[in-house]
């Protein structure tokens, strides 16, 4: 079984149900599985054939829901990708991940006119009206002709659609992950990967067709994708889809769709937290929050769950793990601070520097074991060995777990930021600084953050005493998504370093705190 194919199924079981509820209009599972029949019919007779490559630039909205599950039931690989991203951050992602088609919102399109020349794979643009008025790069006809509407691939295809057998080892899904050198690695999930976590992580916390999930988190991100579409999909259950997060909508949709389940990162809870429009009974009908994609401090977790009076149960994943490996546990003691237990069929440990694991209490790398462990990254061996050991993910992140088998983020990735939930890393910023003629040296570090958990700020050194802080950051704003670019930045005549000139961020880290 995979998801596509367990969509079918609750389709023919259920065709009258709500699959999913968007801007107050209700969709069945029934009208959902025939428009994603009749866009992966569509989509062959475009030419498209299983194993090719499609990429998702969109925001949440059922154009996501449709174009993944048409692409996925034709037995295309799907590569979501972040619609803030600039140009120069989509360019590497397309090209490296051989895409064949775009799949994105016509008010983006304007994004791909600098680099679909640079890109030999791509046949397609498939154009997602939005509504809102049309970039005059469209109207200009300044892109290649092979632009097709969304509606019009729906329209071309013919219900039923029988597409291949898929099996779970096939690749279904490519998520790129901003890599420690700065260039970003492929995160290769298969279907067995997609399935196995979206229904094991339902299990774990019951999510069944009764609930109803609110989707804030953004689609293209692997939390949303398997918390709040996938495993309430798999189980007949309805997903109130916001364009993007706000908490006034937030607290509408609950009480007006009598919501069960909300899944977000800390910010987001934040945000609902210091709202002046939510009360105890915004949330009345919730029997569940998920938090993740950031450590929540404990103080916002109990301020929340008693404004609230709501459960928040805080969990811990990857993109290379489909995400989830952990979670607090509904039938027993949740430990705040913790990101819990194993899921169902998902092996942690913690372990030594030679892979030996240690006993609880003891701090060492957090790996991990189960059938959501990604196939490797594309096109990377050295990398996927570096990763995957002996059938074990090694996730970078150093924990400890106690005599009752929760586990303890005690420190992240090395120098990486988390802004939001979203990775930030130091390098992939620091390149943007150093193309820049008057830079000389650049250091990036994250900073404690009361609204996005971590700011991001940069030390630079330059060789022209003209060049302002404003003029920096609005030069990364043209290369960097928004929450990329730094909060500030501090010049300096020069930045530490050690006896063998390698930056220390640390001591940089060390001056913020001290200051």
């Amino acid at each position: 079984m995979n998801i596509t194919d367990k969509l079918a199924l609750t389709a023919r079981e259920n065709p009258t149900k709500t699959a999913y509820i968007f801007t107050d209009k209700e969709t069945t599972y029934g009208e959902l599985e025939g428009m994603v029949q009749k866009f992966a019919d569509g989509l062959q007779k475009l030419g498209f054939r299983q194993g090719d490559h499609i990429a998702l630039v969109l925001g949440n909205s059922p154009y996501y829901v449709i174009g993944l599950h048409g692409a996925l039931r034709l037995g295309l690989t799907v590569i979501p990708m972040n619609p803030l991203y600039t140009p120069t951050e989509m360019a590497f992602m397309l090209k490296d991940g051989d895409v064949k088609g775009i799949i994105t919102m016509d008010i983006l399109i304007d994004k791909f006119i600098p680099i679909v020349d640079d890109l030999p794979a791509l046949e397609y643009i498939i154009n997602c009206e939005s509504g809102n008025e049309v970039p005059e790069s469209i109207k200009k006809d300044h892109l290649p002709t092979n632009i097709l509407r969304f509606q019009e691939v729906i329209t071309n295809g013919q219900f039923p659609f029988n597409g291949p057998k898929l099996v779970g080892e096939d690749l279904a899904v490519i998520l790129y992950t901003s890599g420690t050198t700065g260039k970003p690695k492929g995160a290769m999930l298969t279907h067995k990967n997609l399935y196995s976590n979206a229904q094991d992580v339902a299990n774990y916390l019951h999510i069944n067709q009764d609930d109803r999930v609110i989707a804030a988190l953004p689609m293209f991100h692997v939390f949303c994708l398997t918390v709040s579409l996938n495993a309430p999909l798999l189980n007949g259950g309805t997903i109130i889809i916001l364009p993007q997060f706000s908490p006034t909508e937030v607290f509408r949709v609950a009480r007006a769709y009598q919501a069960t389940v909300f899944a977000g990162v800390p910010t987001m809870y934040n945000y609902l937290l210091q709202s002046v429009k939510g009360n105890v009974d915004s949330f009345s009908s919730l029997r569940l929050c998920i938090s993740g994609g950031a450590a929540m401090p404990v103080s916002l977790l109990e301020s929340f769950e008693q404004a609230f009076n709501v459960k928040v149960s805080e969990g811990y994943g990857l993109s290379e793990a489909a995400p989830v490996t952990c979670f607090n546990p509904l039938d027993r003691p949740r430990k705040a601070g913790s990101i819990g237990q194993n899921i169902v069929n998902v092996i942690n440990k913690v372990v030594d520097e030679i892979g030996n694991e240690l006993p609880p209490g003891e701090v060492g790398e957090l790996v991990v074991q189960g059938p959501n462990v990604m196939k490797g990254y594309y096109k990377m061996e050295e990398e996927t060995a570096a990763a995957i050991r002996d059938g074990w993910l090694y996730t970078g992140d150093m924990a400890r777990m106690d005599e009752d088998g929760y586990f303890y983020i005690v420190d992240r990735k090395k120098d990486m930021i988390l802004v939001g939930g979203y990775n930030v890393y130091p390098r992939e910023v620091e390149e943007v600084f150093y193309s820049h003629p008057s830079v000389v040296e650049v250091a990036v570090i994250g900073v404690p953050d009361p609204q996005t958990g971590e700011a991001v700020i940069a030390y630079v050194v330059v060789d022209n005493s003209d060049v302002k802080e404003i003029d920096l950051i609005e030069f990364s704003k043209q290369h960097l998504a928004k929450y990329k670019v730094p909060q500030s930045i501090s010049f300096l005549e020069e930045l530490p370093k050690n006896t063998t000139g390698k930056i220390l961020r640390k001591s940089l880290k060390d001056q913020v705190t001290n200051s």
